[in-house]
């Protein structure tokens, strides 16, 4: 029997109403059967881990992310998938992070949330829910058909690592601009396998050295030298994702250049990366972006801000800097960009 760990970490989906006061609480997953019968069709395992407490995704941090995937490692012999529940406001990030953790992951780790509480009447939740979970347990010739990080949503399967949250209100929440979908969903389950990562049956690794000394800038028509001084000189910044225009395009105003190459020469790397939700950054491509490159600035091709941000979390917990980094921030890990 196919064994799936369903892990509560919070947010909308683990929600139901209370009949009394109709205020939201945690859904009990003792009655999860209850709740969702058609589970019973499977032919599943279905377990659950909780997080205590659980957490609004807004409140998620490094330290949530190492919990995360310590209760993966703990468990991974004993399943043969996991279903992460989890908040869709930084559902990217933990998902993106994971991927870079999870190192040599053979088997699925399927996160999924929804806009409404399981509970509610029209909710999301129900099907995010149940089709998390048969993909989590797909199989062909005894191996995992997704043996990567995921996101699935509104009816679509998402590699964790490519994926924004576009959407607040809408049930299809997320987009990957990049990259195509590992599987679409209707009547049946049709998994685009040329895009899934193949399973390299090497065991388990788990990082756990994450380094937060990273920034995030926004180029914006009108930015001051104030501004991105001020970024520049936080205090022990290593990495800094520069969020430019359309294909890596920046201003070249001599001061601005100037502020981001004393940022490289003091040992800062700058990870360019587009501020569009499809497209790729072609570092000396235009005019605008010439400058950048010939100062050092490290060109992050297709990689999203939320994949990049973790990305660099990541190197920097492992020890990479200098040239040694900028060329693992160029390379594909967990199939997060395209050269």
């Amino acid at each position: 029997m196919t064994s799936i760990l369903v892990i509560n970490t919070g947010g909308t989906i683990g929600m139901v109403a209370d009949k009394q006061s109709g205020a939201l609480r945690p859904f009990d997953f003792g009655n999860l059967y209850q709740l969702m019968p058609a589970l019973a069709n499977f032919d599943y395992s279905i377990d659950s881990h909780t997080f205590q407490p659980l957490i609004d995704s807004s409140n998620v941090t490094p330290s949530f992310w190492i919990e995360l995937a310590s209760v993966i490692e703990s468990n991974y012999e004993n399943y043969d998938g996991f279903v992460v529940l989890h908040g869709t406001d930084t559902m990217a990030y933990s998902a993106s992070m994971l991927s870079y953790m999870l190192e040599n992951l053979n088997k699925p780790v399927i996160f999924t949330g929804s806009q409404l509480p399981i509970g509610s009447v029209r909710s999301d939740g129900r099907d995010n829910f149940i089709t998390a979970v048969e993909i989590a347990a797909d199989r062909q010739f005894d191996t995992p058909v997704v043996p990567e990080v995921a996101i699935y949503f509104e009816n679509k399967l998402l590699r964790g690592n490519r994926t924004n949250k576009f959407n607040a209100e809408n049930f299809n929440a997320f987009l990957s601009g990049n990259y195509p979908p590992l599987a679409e969903v209707g009547v049946y389950i049709r998994y685009n396998h040329a895009n899934i990562l193949k399973p390299n049956f090497r065991a388990l690794k788990v990082h756990y050295s994450l380094d937060t000394n990273v920034a995030v800038l926004k180029l914006f028509p009108g930015i001051s030298e104030n501004v991105v001084k001020s970024v520049l000189h936080i205090k022990s910044l290593k990495g800094l994702i520069l969020e430019t225009y359309g294909a890596g395009n920046a201003p070249t105003d001599a001061w601005f250049v100037d502020c981001l190459k004393s940022a490289v020469d003091h040992g800062i790397t700058i990870y360019n990366v587009t501020q569009c939700k499809g497209g790729s950054v072609e570092m000396g491509k235009y005019e605008t972006s010439v400058a950048l490159e010939k100062i050092g600035i490290v060109g992050g091709y297709d990689i999203t801000t939320e994949s990049a941000v973790t990305k660099m979390m990541f190197l920097l917990g492992q020890g990479f800097s200098g040239d040694k980094l900028r060329e693992m921030l160029q390379i594909s890990l967990r199939g997060e960009l395209t050269i």
